[in-house]
């Protein structure tokens, strides 16, 4: 799909699938939103020191793990900025 194509998802839609909210759990990696809903790792929306419903970007950095770990997550819309 392309991205152009995708739903345009703002910071308040994501910060709403945050595991508390609503039953979604979804994060933000460079401007794509992820849904990591079925993530074991992400149950309750918290991984780690991270918290759903936020724009990771500048947390992965400090991840042990590459940003390859999204591609097995559903992308569900574009974030808006």
């Amino acid at each position: 799909m392309n991205i152009d194509q995708l739903p345009v998802i703002t910071r308040n839609q994501l910060a709403l699938r945050n595991g508390q909210d609503k039953p979604e759990v979804w994060v933000a990696y460079k401007e794509l939103v992820y849904d990591v809903t079925t993530s074991r790792l992400w149950r309750n929306g918290k991984h780690y020191e991270h918290w759903a419903g936020q724009d990771l970007t500048d947390e992965l950095k400090d991840a042990p793990h590459t940003h390859n770990v999204f591609d097995k997550f559903r992308v569900v819309g574009r974030l808006k900025i």
